[in-house]
């Protein structure tokens, strides 16, 4: 195991007793915020020194505190509010969709500035822009014709929409292609893999808040058919072709014209593991059990099947 994963993996173990707390809480004990006080502040220094647990974890804390405060970029900040924005969630279940909302507007900023850095604002704002209408477009004609997703409708969604569309939902499309596609070492097809995983967790926590809900006469997983994955790979593929023609050097630095970027330790891949942790957390929240289980699987695979083929090449 390397120290990154080791550190990674600790430091959700310690969202996951805040996250415990948070069901206490709703539960009406109030143990649950001491174990919420204890276990948010315990995930950042796990995050950045839990490797070092059997010796020397004071001076790497303060080693790599100062290596992040001297290397922290303005997307990292966004990172950092979009999970922070999902901690409220089990205390506050009916502001799932302002949360939500806050949440992925906070993510998207944070990818437009990654990709900033690296392109340039205008082959950003164009990335971030084709992306949103691709995404947009899709469930534009997907809602009216059952292709390429299947049968499904957004009449119950909340607002702010766009053309019949929860605002979420392009903001998302730009957001997590763009990680997914970091996560595949700019590999499309892979990209698309990615997220079409991811959409194995919302589509149970989704239809559950009453965003979109399914009437197709095939359904496989939480309503939606087989059909439905097979349109995410291919709309997310797709999507991840366009930003690699238009801003390659957002995932491949070796293609950056001179050293115009900071190095930093981690990339705006870390998005797509903070949903993995996040997605199967708030299924449980709702009482899906099961979908948590298999959504976390499902991520996990994901991962490991990016790192398998980065590795290889």
């Amino acid at each position: 195991m390397t120290p990154t994963i080791l550190r990674t993996g600790l430091a959700f173990a310690a969202l996951g007793i805040a996250f415990a707390g948070a069901l206490l809480v709703l539960t009406d004990l109030s143990a649950g915020w001491a174990l919420i006080a204890i276990g948010v502040p315990l995930s950042g220094l796990l995050a950045l020194a839990g490797d070092a647990l059997g010796g020397g974890f004071s001076r790497t804390l303060q080693d790599r505190t100062r290596q992040l405060i001297s290397e922290t970029r303005p997307w990292m900040w966004l990172i950092a509010l979009y999970a922070l924005l999902h901690v409220p969630v089990p205390l506050w279940p009916e502001g799932f969709g302002v949360l939500g909302l806050a949440s992925t507007a906070a993510l998207f900023v944070g990818a437009l500035l990654y990709a900033a850095e690296r392109v340039g604002w205008g082959r950003s704002w164009l990335m971030a822009a084709l992306a949103c209408g691709l995404g947009l477009g899709a469930e534009v004609i997907g809602t009216h014709t059952g292709f390429p997703f299947g049968i499904y409708s957004y009449a119950t969604a909340p607002e702010p929409l766009i053309l019949g569309v929860p605002l979420m939902v392009p903001l998302g499309w730009f957001a997590l292609t763009l990680s997914g596609l970091l996560l595949s070492g700019g590999r499309a097809w892979l990209a698309g893999l990615l997220l079409a995983l991811w959409d194995v967790g919302l589509e149970p926590l989704m239809t559950a808040q009453h965003y979109w809900l399914w009437s197709d006469p095939n359904p496989l997983w939480a309503g939606a058919p087989l059909q439905n994955f097979l349109g995410w790979w291919a709309v997310a593929s797709g999507i991840s072709w366009v930003l690699l023609k238009i801003g390659p050097g957002v995932f491949l630095p070796s293609l950056l014209v001179g050293n115009r970027v900071p190095p930093t330790s981690f990339n705006f891949a870390v998005a797509y593991p903070i949903e993995a942790f996040f997605l199967p957390g708030g299924l449980v929240l709702v009482g899906r059990y099961l979908e948590a289980a298999v959504t976390l699987g499902a991520m996990l695979l994901g991962l490991a099947l990016a790192r398998l083929v980065r590795r290889r090449g």
